[in-house]
């Protein structure tokens, strides 16, 4: 038996401009399925944004995401996250984590994710990584990117 996990992110309007980011970041396929495709009537406001999204690649990442019904087209953050004195103090319930098995893999998904970004932590080596970095994305994603490192113990 094995199973999987996927990130399924809530978007207020925006999913559809989210997934396609997040292909051009990751690449991948992206499929879209709109309300009205599953029976709302086209004149009803909503009918267009996405009840079902997702992008997936064949390295295995994949993100869902839908619209919120009646919710309008902003980027909305829930809480915020900042770092100090080498901490990350946030009130946000959950960061998306990304690693990668080299730093020019890394900087190469950096440099696409931070494209309208707000910068948490630089990316740069850290105690346990080569390679560690946070940004909240343009639709109000918290990032955490590091490279894999070996871990005594």
């Amino acid at each position: 038996m094995s199973i999987a996990t996927t990130t399924h992110l809530n978007f207020r309007g925006t999913a559809r401009q989210a997934l396609e980011f997040y292909a051009g970041v990751f690449g991948g396929e992206v499929t879209l399925a709109t309300y009205g495709d599953f029976g709302m009537p086209a004149g009803v406001p909503g009918a267009d944004k996405i009840v079902f999204g997702q992008v997936e690649n064949a390295d295995g990442l994949r993100l869902m995401a839908y619209d919120i019904p009646g919710a309008d087209d902003s980027a909305t953050t829930a809480g915020t996250t900042s770092r100090e004195n080498g901490m990350t103090l946030t009130d946000r319930t959950f960061f998306q984590s990304l690693r990668a098995d080299s730093l020019d893999e890394l900087t190469g998904y950096w440099d696409a994710l931070a494209d309208g970004a707000s910068i948490v932590e630089p990316l740069a080596a850290s105690a346990w990584s080569p390679g560690f970095g946070m940004l909240t994305d343009r639709f109000g994603v918290t990032w955490v990117l590091d490279v894999r490192a070996e871990y005594a113990g």
